[in-house]
Parts: structure tokens; sequence; C-alpha cells
């Protein structure tokens, strides 16, 4: 089942941990099926080096396991409740990547200092508010926080991208880390200034109206 959608849900988790945005078994990555609505979510405490596509679990979006021999990530219920509220999006990435969590810690966003921000995430990437692990808390928290932008920081806890696919969610994920990183080291520096609104609009329509091929 979901052959397809396993092998690139599994490869995209190996390719948090190969970008270093993961530690160990911590964070997670899944893909929604358009045709279906399943989604395929990696398996709980599962080395990514050792996950093969078999490995993924299939759900439903109620949360039954319609294929696998794992247990999913503690954070499906989260997945799933994203998945419901944001119709458009068919792949998610959570991760704790250091220089993004750190402004996650702070509960600050990450300023829009630099035009590759402007670019992909169209502002600030926003910092939501601190949410328990309990029901949809996290869920809710990340949706009262997201702008127009791939990317949600989670306060105190870590960071949170969308893709029209799990490649697009990645990607996010990827450019988060990058961003927050120069950031990070242009604060220890001195005090950087936010692009004006009128500038990020001029990035943000270049970037997505006329960057890339069309293939």
């Amino acid at each position: 089942m979901l052959d397809e959608l396993k092998e690139e849900v599994c490869r995209r988790n190996r390719e948090l941990s190969l970008y270093g945005l993961v530690a160990w078994t911590s964070g997670n990555l899944s893909g929604r099926d358009p045709e279906t609505g399943l989604v395929v979510i990696k398996p709980s405490g599962v080395l990514y080096e050792e996950m093969e596509p078999e490995d993924m679990v299939v759900v439903d979006m109620d949360g039954r396991v319609v294929e696998g021999r794992l247990r999913p990530s503690v954070d499906l219920p989260h997945h799933l409740f994203l998945y419901r509220n944001l119709p458009d999006v068919g792949g998610m990435a959570h991760t704790h990547s250091p220089y993004a969590t750190s402004f996650a810690a702070l509960g600050r966003p990450i300023p829009v200092y630099l035009t590759s921000i402007a670019d992909l995430f169209g502002g600030p990437i926003p910092c939501a508010r601190f949410a328990t692990n309990l029901g949809d808390d996290i869920g809710r928290a990340i949706l009262e926080a997201k702008g127009r932008g791939p990317a949600v920081l989670l306060k105190n806890h870590g960071v949170w991208t969308f893709g029209r696919n799990p490649k697009e969610a990645l990607r996010a994920a990827v450019m988060v880390e990058e961003v927050a990183k120069t950031c990070h080291l242009a604060l220890l520096l001195g005090r950087p200034e936010e692009l004006p609104p009128e500038e990020v609009e001029r990035w943000w329509d270049r970037y997505h109206t006329r960057y890339g091929q069309d293939v």
C-alpha cells in the first residue's frame, strides 16, 4: 500500500538526519496521499539510518493504523490535527534543529534579516506560544501562529514545517535551520536590521513567480 509514498517519506526522514536537523531518534516527517487521505509517518524511536520503507506506518485521518508492524511517531496526533486543518499541505516535518530551536527556547520569532527569509517565508518566521502535549494544544498553537510561510517555531520545543509534499516540508526545515544559524551569528556580532515590508514583498514575489524551472 502506498509504496511510492512510503519510499518518499522514508528517504526524506533519513535526509533530516543527513542535514543535521535531528539527533538520535528525535523528530519526524510525514506525507499525506492526496487520493486516499491516508498519512505515512515514521515509526517511533527507530534510528534514522536503520529505517526502511516497509517500516513506515500508514494511518487514516482518525489515527487508526492501516498498515505497519511498528508504532507510529508519538507526534502523529499533531500531524493529523494539522492535516485536517491545512488541506493544501501534503508533507510535514518536525525537528529540534539547534539554531532554530535556540530562537524557540527564547520564544522569539526569527526576524526577516535576510533576503532568503523573505524569499521562502515571506516575513519573520513566527514563534507559537508554549503548548502542552495534551490533546490538540500543539496543533492549535501552531495554527494560531502560522502565517503564509511554511514554518512555525514552537516555544520551548522546536520547529514545524509544511509543504505540498514531503520534499517541500524537508526543504523548509533545511532552510529554517540555515537562516536561523546565520541570524544567530549576526546577533553575536551586532544588531542586524530587518528588511522593510516593501522589500520583503519584492523578494517573496520574485521567488514564487520566477525562481526555478517549470517542470
